[in-house]
């Protein structure tokens, strides 16, 4: 699809995650990245692999360092400078993470940040691991970092408030290269910006070239949903089964008309390779139905789609779902021909 790196995973986590890494740097032409901490045999695991590039992440808000690493602040900013050195001096790309940044003080995040640019990182991540940001304080934070380093910059954003995606584009917008998304934002807790959200974002709403082929995204999503065992709601963004659905008799109307009326627009379904769908429950109106009925080899009058209507809002009223099948047994009771049977009686 022309995704841009691949993090595959924490290699010395098991020997299966390990072996996985290694598999798929070996299997693709697109960059492939292994996570660490800052520990010497974190490193060493993820570079014995054959990524190219190495994620090192290590605490740096003072509640994760004093309860969670127990560590120094000091200690933090040794361990940091001493693992960009070991990856770039073994010839990988290095991008380092203040974990925690957005909880971080920000004089030490400075700090920080200046001593891993001089040690040589080659990317700076700047993650809102506990999902505390707003887009605009996100932005904020960027172009302060922008400011103290020339490494390039990336961002990881969770889903905790409902604003990873719009995170993740607010530091875009001041000048971030690379965001870290998951395909159906799958994550740790509420999860991380999506994939799907992003890249259509961008490309709709920013008129950006990700150079990512849109018209597959729903396909990766579904075989994402497959094998990770996580299903995806229906009311998703972008992939979810009702983003491009209608049943509301004024939006399947406006849509039958013309699409643009009720869907962005400037994001088709083609454009990710979903197909539009027209739902019947208790808000369906005449034009739905009559769309449908006609799907299904009817033709029906007026007063006829009247009733077949009545009957799918009464329906669907009652918490059904009104099936394909439901709607040929009601268009069937209201006595409405089908088409083949109109034209032998035209004969």
């Amino acid at each position: 699809m022309g995704t841009h790196v691949i993090e595959a995973g924490f290699p010395v986590n098991s020997d299966a995650e390990f072996e996985a890494v290694r598999d798929i740097a070996s299997s693709t032409q697109t960059t492939t990245c292994g996570l660490a901490r800052v520990v010497e045999e974190d490193i060493e695991a993820a570079l014995e692999t054959g990524v190219e590039m190495v994620h090192i992440f290590v605490s740096t808000s003072d509640v994760q360092i004093e309860d969670s690493m127990h560590a120094t602040r000091d200690e933090v900013v040794q361990r940091s400078i001493e693992s960009v050195e070991r990856i770039t001096e073994a010839g990988a790309t290095c991008m380092y993470s203040p974990m925690d940044a957005t909880r971080t003080d920000e004089e030490y995040l400075i700090e920080v940040i200046e001593a891993v640019t001089e040690a040589g990182t080659d990317w700076i991540n700047i993650p809102d691991t506990c999902g505390v940001a707003t887009p605009g304080r996100f932005r904020a934070l960027i172009e302060k970092v922008m400011n103290h380093t020339d490494a390039r910059i990336d961002v990881h954003a969770h889903d905790d408030f409902g604003l990873a995606t719009a995170n993740a584009l607010a530091g875009i917008e001041v000048g971030a290269e690379q965001a870290q998304v998951s395909v159906n934002s799958i994550g740790e807790r509420a999860g991380n910006a999506a994939y799907e959200e992003f890249v259509m974002a961008v490309e709709s709403l920013y008129q950006g070239d990700t150079g990512i082929d849109t018209t597959r995204i729903t396909e990766l999503s579904e075989v994402v949903a497959e094998k990770s065992g996580v299903p995806t709601p229906g009311n998703k963004p972008v992939v979810g089964d009702n983003a491009f659905s209608h049943e509301s008799g004024i939006h399947a109307a406006g849509v039958i008309e013309n699409s643009d009326t009720f869907e962005p627009g400037v994001m088709t379904p083609e454009m990710v390779g979903a197909e539009r769908r027209l739902v019947m429950g208790k808000h369906t109106g005449t034009h739905s139905v009559r769309e449908r009925l006609f799907e299904c080899g009817f033709d029906p009058t007026d007063e006829q789609v009247r009733a077949v209507t009545r009957r799918v809002k009464d329906f669907g009223a009652e918490k059904r779902r009104v099936t394909v099948s439901d709607l040929e047994r009601f268009a069937e009771e209201a006595g409405v021909e089908r088409q083949q049977e109109q034209e032998e009686v035209r004969v």
